[in-house]
C-alpha cells in the first residue's frame, strides 16, 4: 500500500537523445534512465514545452499502466497557461481551446464519454468485416505499384504510407480523388523538420477541407462514418466537434498504422522465424500482430497527463499541476509486464500491454489497426516472399516526426 509522502524526488537531467528510437529498439539512454526508477522526475526539453521547469517521466509497465488508467487523478485536457492549470486543478471548468474541440483524446468525462459513444458504432466487428474487401484492394493496389517501381523499390513510400492513409480515407469516406492530396497534407502537418508556419499553413487548409465535407455530408449523408454521425447525432455534435473527431483519427491513425507497417518489416526481417507464423493459421497471425504491437509500440508517449490533485503513483508524490510523460514504449520492454521483454516471441503468453494505451482514452481503432496489420504483413509476403532490405539496417533513418515511423525501407525480393 502507497503512503503520501511530503518532498518529491530530485530531477535529473536525461540526454537530448533519450526519445530517439534506435531501430526497432528504444535508445539505450531510456533504459539508463530507467535505472533510476519507473518514475523519474526529468528536466529538459519536453519540461520547459509544459511550462513548470520539470516532468514526470513514467517508464516502467505498473505506473505506465496506472497513470493512463486513472481518469479521476489525471487529465489529458491541453491547458495552454499555468493560470488555467491552476484552475483546472481548483476544480474549476476550464474551456476547451479551439484548437483542440472534438479531439477526443484531449476530453474528460462526461464530455469524453458523450464523444466516445458516437464513435462505437462505426468501430464494430460488423462494420470491420464490411470494410475488409475495401482494405484488401488497396493493399494490392499498393503491391501492384511496388512491383512496377522494380528493385529496389521503398516499401515505407511505396506500401506502408499510403495504406495506413487509405484505410482512414476509406473509413471516412474521403473521396478517392482527393486522398493523396488529402494524405499528403496530413504528413506535412506532422512532419518536424518544417516550420511551425508552414506546418500552420496546411493544418489551415487540411482543416477547411474537412469543414467542406462536413458541410456536404450534412446536406447529404453516405453510408460512411462521417455519414452515420451525422444521421445519428447531427444535432448533438457541432461541426467543429466533427471536425476534431476527423482530425484526432486521422492524425493518430495514419501516422501509426505507417510507422508498424514499417517497423513491423524491419522487424520481421529480423526474426524470419517470427515472420512465418504468419501463415500457421489466423490465431496465430493475430498473435504476431499483437507481439509486434507490442514489441514496437510506434507511439511513443500519448498526450502528457496532468495531475489535477497530490497523488502518490509509485512510492513517488506527483503534486496537482505536475505533468506526466507515459513511455508506452518502455512501459512494453518491461519485465514486470513479460519475461524477456527486448525479444520478439509470438508465442509467448498473451500479455495486457499497452500498447494501444488503457483506460478511457484506449484506442478506439485498435481492432481496424490490428486486421489491416494482419492483412498487409500476409499480403506483403505472400506477393514478395523473398523480401529483404537493399541496404543495411543501418542505413534506414526515421522521420522527424510526432510519430516513430521509418522515412524510406529500400527493400529488394
Amino acid at each position: 500500500m502507497e503512503h503520501a509522502i511530503d518532498e518529491v524526488a530530485p530531477a535529473v537531467e536525461p540526454t537530448a537523445n533519450y526519445m530517439m528510437r534506435t531501430h526497432c529498439d528504444p535508445h539505450e539512454d531510456m533504459f539508463t534512465l530507467r535505472e533510476k526508477g519507473p518514475l523519474v522526475r526529468i528536466l529538459g526539453d519536453a519540461s520547459t514545452q509544459l511550462g513548470k521547469g520539470y516532468v514526470w517521466q513514467a517508464l516502467g509497465y505498473d505506473v505506465v499502466r496506472k497513470i493512463l488508467g486513472d481518469h479521476e487523478n489525471f487529465t489529458t485536457r491541453p491547458r495552454l497557461t499555468e493560470a488555467e492549470a491552476e484552475r483546472t486543478t481548483n476544480g474549476e471548468d476550464v474551456p476547451m481551446a479551439p484548437q483542440f474541440v472534438g479531439q477526443i483524446s484531449t476530453y474528460d468525462p462526461p464530455e469524453h464519454t458523450r464523444l466516445r459513444r458516437m464513435l462505437t458504432p462505426e468501430f464494430t466487428v460488423r462494420r470491420i468485416r464490411r470494410l475488409e474487401p475495401a482494405i484488401q484492394e488497396l493493399i494490392d493496389e499498393r503491391l501492384d505499384e511496388v512491383e512496377a517501381e522494380g528493385k529496389p523499390a521503398d516499401v515505407q513510400g511505396l506500401f506502408a504510407d499510403p495504406v495506413g492513409g487509405g484505410v482512414l480515407c476509406e473509413l471516412l469516406g474521403i473521396p478517392r480523388d482527393d486522398r493523396n492530396e488529402f494524405i499528403r497534407r496530413i504528413r506535412r502537418n506532422v512532419d518536424l523538420s518544417r516550420g511551425f508556419k508552414a506546418r500552420a499553413a496546411d493544418s489551415a487548409a487540411f482543416n477547411q477541407y474537412l469543414l467542406g465535407l462536413i458541410t456536404r455530408q450534412r446536406k447529404d449523408p453516405d453510408d460512411g462514418f462521417l455519414g452515420m454521425l451525422v444521421r445519428e447525432h447531427g444535432d448533438n455534435v457541432t461541426d467543429d466537434e466533427l471536425k476534431g473527431l476527423c482530425t484526432a483519427l486521422l492524425l493518430g491513425g495514419v501516422e501509426t498504422v505507417a510507422g508498424m507497417l514499417g517497423f513491423g518489416v524491419l522487424a520481421l526481417l529480423d526474426n524470419p522465424e517470427q515472420k512465418q507464423l504468419l501463415f500457421e493459421g489466423r490465431e496465430q497471425a493475430d498473435r504476431v500482430v499483437n507481439e509486434l504491437l507490442r514489441y514496437l509500440s510506434p507511439v511513443q508517449q500519448p498526450n502528457p497527463r496532468m495531475a489535477l490533485r497530490d497523488v502518490v503513483v509509485g512510492g513517488q508524490l506527483i503534486k496537482a499541476g505536475d505533468y506526466v510523460l507515459c513511455s508506452i514504449l518502455m512501459a512494453n520492454r518491461d519485465e514486470a509486464l513479460t519475461p524477456n521483454p527486448n525479444v520478439l516471441d509470438a508465442r509467448r503468453p498473451p500479455v495486457s500491454d499497452v500498447g494501444f494505451g488503457h483506460g478511457i482514452h484506449y484506442c478506439i481503432g485498435a481492432a481496424i489497426a490490428r486486421s489491416v496489420l494482419r492483412m498487409a504483413y500476409q499480403s506483403l509476403w505472400q506477393r514478395f516472399p523473398g523480401l529483404r532490405l537493399a541496404v543495411s539496417n543501418d542505413e534506414v533513418k526515421l522521420r522527424n516526426a510526432f510519430i516513430d515511423c521509418p522515412d524510406q525501407l529500400p527493400v529488394t525480393w
